[in-house]
């Protein structure tokens, strides 16, 4: 490390111990200085604009003011030290020079985000999941679990999304999660595992922001998971809740269930019982099993999804991501280029829907997926479409998939995959799904952003 480089991170480590101080005491009354606190030794542009913004947002939206002062108020002090040491200073600050490194070099894109799926086995049987012969679905070693993560850490990734499977299922996950103290994991659950004794560890841990699966209300959640699924996460929200655990929800969002997961009703009921983000996911035509369309959203409820998600984070103390609708702002999909995905054999794809890879990591380093062409070439391609509200390279622009993979000989990772790039009845109606949505997406397109992408005027 060069004594520039040393110097600041000095000053960011003051500004971290300065900010965590303020946690110590009352964090909720200095939410102003500890934004100006870090404005000071911000010196990337790029970062002291999202800085700005997110300040701003706060001075503006009274919701997002007592979102923030919420999170502030009501989380365990250990638990709120490590979000803001491990994700933004960790993260962000430290880690942000690691992953920059490698693109100016060798035009190398080491992703903010790894999804890892350890485990598939799970302790409930979903209906449409793949989880049918619970021990003899695949599970990445312990030890294999842990070369990667260390690795990804050594690249400049600090936070890990971990998926499944149920995470909880696998009971060595949380000695991970000790092991790497430094780093942010977020486990998305079914709820029904996190009993006393996990909670305990989790607040003990304080590194681990976990996501609870919810369809909606009881009937809903039930009919999918099984009788009782919806009282046991609503009990794991409690245990969370008590203990000033960081959670949130995720939805995976349907044709049948979306005037439930979005019904004022619901979400201040979810806001109550201690959640402060909820992740919506539409409903992707993908899995082992024959691809299942009449779950998607019709066009016209996708861009209700949107409205809706903005008009809940616009107006209550809780933190929406539509991750289709959002993607104007982030400049279109972000696979492959942000996050990726580590599945249960090893094989790295683009992201959890995209089911294709080049490179597995057996016997192989992190490093070397990243300087693969085929992540390289999505990230090339991004955004790929002009029309930002259409992102997706499997039901927005499905050719883009097909011409990747066929460009890079990227192969698909199960049936599912084989399905989206050789069936033909399946490209048919993908095709008629992004022709249906396209002019609802050119029509929100024109009257909300301008030729760059930008808002034409404030939106939540």
């Amino acid at each position: 490390m060069g004594v520039k480089d040393s110097l600041e991170k000095s000053v960011k480590q003051k500004v971290v111990n300065t900010v965590l101080n303020i946690i110590d005491k009352d964090p909720e009354k200095n939410v102003d200085k500890i934004f100006e606190t870090l404005k000071k030794v911000t010196r990337d542009k790029g970062q002291l604009a999202q800085i700005e913004a997110v300040h701003k947002y706060y001075d503006m939206q009274p919701a997002t003011r007592k979102l923030v002062e919420s999170i502030l108020k009501d989380t365990n002090k250990k638990c709120l030290k490590k979000f803001f040491t491990n994700f933004f200073a960790n993260a962000n600050w430290y880690a942000g020079s690691k992953r920059s490194k490698y693109l100016f070099e060798e035009d190398t894109k080491i992703p903010f985000t790894m999804l890892i799926s350890p485990t598939m086995q799970c302790n409930l049987r979903c209906k449409g999941c793949y989880a049918t012969d619970m021990m003899n679905l695949p599970k990445i070693p312990i030890e294999e679990v842990d070369r990667i993560i260390g690795e990804a850490r050594d690249l400049g990734i600090y936070y890990i999304i971990v998926l499944g499977g149920e995470p909880f299922f696998y009971k060595e996950l949380l000695d991970i999660y000790e092991k790497y103290d430094d780093m942010i994991f977020t486990p998305f659950t079914n709820g029904t595992m996190i009993d006393e004794q996990i909670a305990d560890r989790l607040q003990e841990l304080g590194n681990v922001i976990p996501m609870l699966s919810v369809e909606g209300e009881e009937e809903f959640t039930d009919a999918r998971r099984g009788k009782g699924t919806y009282k046991k996460v609503m009990h794991a929200m409690d245990l969370l809740k008590e203990r000033g655990i960081l959670f949130g929800v995720s939805t995976a969002v349907t044709r049948e269930n979306i005037d439930s997961v979005l019904a004022d009703e619901f979400v201040d009921k979810l806001i109550e019982k201690g959640a402060k983000m909820n992740w919506y996911f539409l409903f992707m035509p993908v899995g082992c099993e024959k691809p299942d369309f009449d779950l998607m959203l019709t066009p016209e409820q996708r861009i209700y999804l949107g409205e809706r998600t903005h008009e809940i984070r616009k107006t209550k103390p809780y933190f929406t991501i539509d991750f289709f609708n959002d993607a104007p702002f982030v400049g279109g999909c972000i696979a492959g280029k942000y996050f990726f995905h580590v599945n249960a054999h090893e094989d790295c794809e683009p992201c959890i829907f995209a089911h294709f890879a080049t490179q597995n990591l057996k016997g192989k380093h992190l490093i070397d997926v990243f300087r693969d062409p085929f992540f390289k070439e999505l990230r090339h391609r991004q955004p790929y479409n002009k029309n930002m509200l259409r992102p997706c390279m499997m039901i927005d622009n499905p050719n883009v998939v097909r011409e990747v993979c066929e460009k890079v000989g990227a192969k698909p990772t199960d049936l599912g995959g084989e399905i989206m790039l050789h069936d033909e009845e399946y490209k048919k109606k993908i095709e008629q799904v992004a022709n249906e949505f396209a002019p609802y997406a050119e029509k929100m397109w024109k009257e909300r952003f301008d030729e760059k992408g930008n808002e034409n005027f404030a939106r939540g």
